[in-house]
Order: structure tokens, then sequence, then C-alpha cells
């Protein structure tokens, strides 16, 4: 695993004095979330300094931007300039606390081929472990095959779709008809979906317009399910927890939730993330501003990322989005050792259980441009695409 390291710059004395004296106080503004004053700080921190000589490093901290002052004799809070030099000073100096250790090493316990499955409960263990919310890219993996179909009655002309498959991938999609249904008629198509992919239970009781619109359906879902499958750009994604950015006073502002949540939704702006975690091959940290090409706005977050392996191949990526204060060291802590057991898994049962993967880039399907977007448009015209991102639905409603 390739590992990023800041540039070593030389100092004066006084620029390193001035630099612990930040650092040290964004250390406690971490635990304590209340604005530093110089008092304080010479209390708790810098016992050899005095309350003078603090006053006057925050003085030069808050013109190089490095602090601010929400009132004239209130004491100082880091920006996020502050935050992104205190993440990359501690980036190869985590923090793993023994009971989080614990709980992710229960993850290696898990033996199966339901890829999908395992990283959604991955995913929403890391959400409850961190406090953030949580999004998560994986491969595409081969041999996966329908196991199930069902139907939701939405209105008299539309149902909802919910196909499930062996590795525990869920998508849906809506489908559209000029039949007038009701919820016997659904339940009997339902029922020959099961037979198509059972070969079991072959209905009788479908009159001859249920049975045209059920082949008809079946067809249409299976081909949407396969060209979707096979020919992709983006990995598939899984989100969760973002109910967990409640918990945060920083969110209490409906704008600041409206920006993390514009980003959270984002889901090519999320690709875009991971493709970049990817592309460095190491943990990454995105704050505020480093986050305005994949959100409308500046939002107030910090978003960690880091890419899992499979038999030492970066495969995919995670990412953890919170506020921008966080604990920096113990999150950096828990993303390695979650990456580290995510790669233990998946290496182990990739081979076990014989599963092959494809990265997008490497999907046998490939099109002329033009071509492309006529596909795209026939896909468009064929059903409304509602693809859910796991099995189970990811949302936060668990939280």
């Amino acid at each position: 695993m390739k590992s990023s390291k800041p540039v070593t710059i030389k100092r004066t004395a006084k620029q390193e004095r001035e630099r612990q004296v930040l650092l040290g106080l964004i250390d406690y503004y971490l635990a304590s979330g209340q604005p530093v004053g110089s008092e304080t700080l010479k209390d708790v921190v810098f016992k050899d300094l005095s309350s003078a000589t603090i006053r006057n490093y925050f003085a030069n901290l808050e013109q190089e931007g490095y602090l601010s002052q929400l009132h004239a004799s209130g004491g100082r809070v880091p920006t996020a300039k502050a935050y992104r030099l205190y993440a990359e000073t501690h980036i190869e100096d985590p923090i793993l606390d023994n009971s989080i250790c614990e709980k992710l090493d229960k993850l290696k316990m898990d033996d199966g081929p339901e890829i999908a499955t395992f990283l959604q409960k991955s995913s929403e263990i890391l959400s409850d472990l961190t406090e953030c919310a949580v999004f998560i890219s994986a491969p595409r993996f081969d041999n996966d095959f329908v196991l199930d179909m069902k139907l939701v009655m939405l209105d008299p002309h539309r149902c909802l779709c919910v196909v499930i498959t062996n590795f525990g991938v869920i998508r849906t999609d809506i489908l559209q008809t000029e039949v007038k249904l009701n919820a016997f008629r659904v339940k009997r198509i339902e029922s020959y979906f099961h037979w198509r992919l059972t070969e079991l239970d072959e209905p009788k009781n479908l009159d001859t317009e249920e049975q045209q619109l059920a082949h008809q359906w079946y067809n249409e879902v299976i081909i949407r399910f396969v060209v979707g499958h096979t020919y992709f750009v983006d990995q598939d994604m899984y989100r969760t927890g973002f109910s967990k950015l409640l918990h945060y006073s920083e969110f209490d502002n409906a704008q600041a939730l409206a920006k993390a949540l514009s980003l959270f939704e984002n889901r090519h702006g999320m690709n875009l993330i991971l493709k970049e975690c990817f592309k460095v091959d190491s943990l990454k940290v995105w704050i505020q501003d480093d986050l305005t090409p994949f959100a409308k706005g500046s939002p107030e977050c910090t978003v960690m990322t880091i890419p899992y392996y499979i038999n030492q191949k970066p495969v995919g990526a995670v990412g953890i989005l919170g506020p921008m204060r966080v604990p920096y060291r113990e999150l950096y802590g828990t993303m390695k050792h979650f990456s580290w057991v995510v790669s233990e898994v998946l290496t182990r049962n990739i081979y076990k259980y014989q599963i092959s993967y494809q990265s997008p880039l490497e999907s046998p399907i490939e099109l002329p441009e033009k071509e492309r977007l006529l596909l795209e448009q026939t896909q468009s015209m064929l059903l409304e695409d509602k693809t859910l991102e796991a099995k189970g639905a990811i949302t936060d409603d668990e939280n």
C-alpha cells in the first residue's frame, strides 16, 4: 500500500512553537467543542508559556488564516485551513482503539459469496463506529444471477419490481403498463416471475392479458439486469448513515446540513472522490473547499477515504463524511483497520468461492459514443431505473 507523506519544511524555532500552539489548540477544540482562550490553553497544554505569548501566537495564526474569533472577547476556533494542516500532520500517526479493533475484527468471521451483503453490513458497522455517513464503492462481481423478483403495486398502472441477486445486490425498476392492475393481478404476475426463475409451480390462473404482461415485464427486467451488470462506467456504490450527522451541533444549521446532503446525494461526485483515492492508493482527506468540485457551495465537511484490496490489488474504496471537527487520528486508525479487514475477507472469499470481478474500465462491452447514447436513451424509455444500492435498500432509517 502506498503512502503519501507530507513534505518536510524547515521552520524557525518560533514558527515551530507557533505550529505546536496551533496543533495543541486544535486537539483541545476537538475534545471540547468550545472556543479556546489563551488562559485555558496555558493551563491545560502549554504550562511553560505565558498567556501573553500564547495571545501573540493567536494573533499571528489569525492573520495567517488558521484561527478565527467569533467574538472580540471570546476564544479562538480553528478554520478549515487549520484542520487541513492538522489532518496532514497526523495522517501517518493514527490511533486505533482496542474496542473498535475488536468490533472490526468480528467481520473476519464472514464466510460466503454474498459480497454485496458483506460490504453493506461492513459499511453500517463503520458508520456506527465513526458516527459518520459512509459510502463505499465496489467492483462488479461476475457469476451473479437473479435469485428472486418481487412486485409492489404503486398505482393501477405502475409497479415497483425488486430484483434480488445471489450475491445480495438489490436493484429496483418501475414498470408501467396501460393494463389496469389490482393486488390479485400483481400477485399472479409475481408468481409467473417465480416460475420463470425456478421452473417450479407454473401458475395456471393468469388470463391472456396478464400472461402477455408478465412475459413482457419479465423480459424487460432481465434484459435490464444483464445489460446493466455487463456494461457499466462507474463502480457500484453503497451509502448509509447520513442521519448520524444530525448528532453534531455543526449541522444544527439547516443550510450546513443541506450542503452536506447535496454532497452525499451526489453519486457522481462521490464516485469521483473515491476514484481520486483509488489513484493515490492511500488514505486521503478532503476538507471544506477541497469538496467544492463535488457539491454545490462549499460544504463544511470532512471526507476521509481509503482503498481496499483483493490480493493486494486496489479494487474499491470507502469514505466517511462528517463535520470538520472530528477526531482525525482516531478515524485514521479506524479507517486503516477497516480497509485491512475488508481486504482480508474479500481476498479469502473471492478465491474460496471462485468469484471473478471487473472494474468499469474492464467492462467487456465497448460501444462507440453514438451507440452508447442511443443505448442509454433506449434504456430510459424501457424502464425508469431506480436502482437501490445494496441488499436491504440502504437508507438512514435504521439510525
